[in-house]
């Protein structure tokens, strides 16, 4: 079941998308009060999706976590060395709710950085939270999974000369390059857990300008989905609506020094899931 946020005659609702043309309608506001129980509902009114307009299925989340470094290809091909996942931990940081963009939503280029760069991913939506939840019962608490883009800011440029000695000034950037708005590009809908039997086994990809320069598998995860939401349950309460980003292949624009420019489009794909949309302005 795909469940979707939208916009009509001025006023976000939610609804049901129906045979890939129609969203049936639900009830206001986005995706939320579905999360804990996400079952079929009858709607009151369809519509065609062309007289819609798909917003992020969740607008303001409470919490968006992100996992970084979870792809060994992709922390190669960024210098990193190959990772013993039964030495370290989950990498996990945050991202502000004002990141979230939506289906089509352009995202601006900040004023901070010119090298603005592309990261798709798989992300959960969880539908029951909880504190201490045992891996071999995490994906009982995924409500569904939807398409991901974290984008990234791989430089920053403040207008002034910083000191730079500080080995903590470059990980402060690249964590303050997470954090811009439209920076975690969000949809087109919500697909119910129902529908994806193992989060391990689907296809991702990207594209910019129709190029593809993502390619692997979620299977190809050091951290499996299971593991990432017990993880983070060990050191927070987790709530129904909090995202997690799980990580993203190799094919960055940073291993290539190929970054977005204005007028680029990228198209994030998860196969079974759908296909996200972004220009950059």
């Amino acid at each position: 079941m795909k469940l979707a946020t939208y916009r009509k005659d001025g006023q976000v609702r939610h609804g049901q998308i129906i045979d890939g043309t129609h969203v049936t309608d639900l009830g206001p506001g986005d995706l939320t009060p579905l999360l804990p129980a996400p079952d079929p509902l009858d709607g009151t009114a369809r519509y065609p999706l062309e007289e819609v307009t798909l917003l992020a299925p969740l607008l303001r989340p409470g919490k968006i976590l992100a996992v970084a470094a979870n792809y060994q290809a992709h922390v190669t091909e960024t210098g990193g060395d190959r990772i013993d996942k039964s030495r370290i931990s989950p990498r996990l940081f945050l991202k502000p709710p004002t990141a979230i963009s939506g289906p089509d939503e352009d995202i601006a280029l900040p004023s901070v950085s010119d090298q603005v760069d592309w990261e798709v991913e798989l992300v959960v939506v969880l539908g029951r939270g909880g504190k201490d939840i045992p891996a071999g019962e995490a994906l009982d608490h995924v409500a569904g999974y939807t398409v991901g883009n974290d984008v990234s800011a791989r430089s920053m440029d403040y207008g002034y000369e910083r000191d730079t000695g500080d080995s903590a000034v470059g990980f402060f950037d690249w964590l303050n390059g997470k954090w811009l708005d439209g920076f975690a590009a969000l949809g087109p809908w919500l697909l119910t857990a129902d529908e994806v039997p193992d989060p391990q086994a689907l296809e991702i990809s990207l594209e910019v300008n129709g190029e593809v320069r993502q390619r692997g598998s979620t299977g190809d995860m050091i951290f499996s989905v299971a593991e990432q939401i017990a993880f983070a349950s060990r050191l927070m309460t987790l709530e129904p609506g909090d995202l997690i980003y799980t990580g993203t292949p190799s094919g960055v624009g940073l291993a290539s020094n190929r970054f977005l420019r204005p007028g680029d489009e990228m198209t994030a794909r998860l196969a079974g899931v759908g296909s996200l949309v972004n220009r950059v302005r």
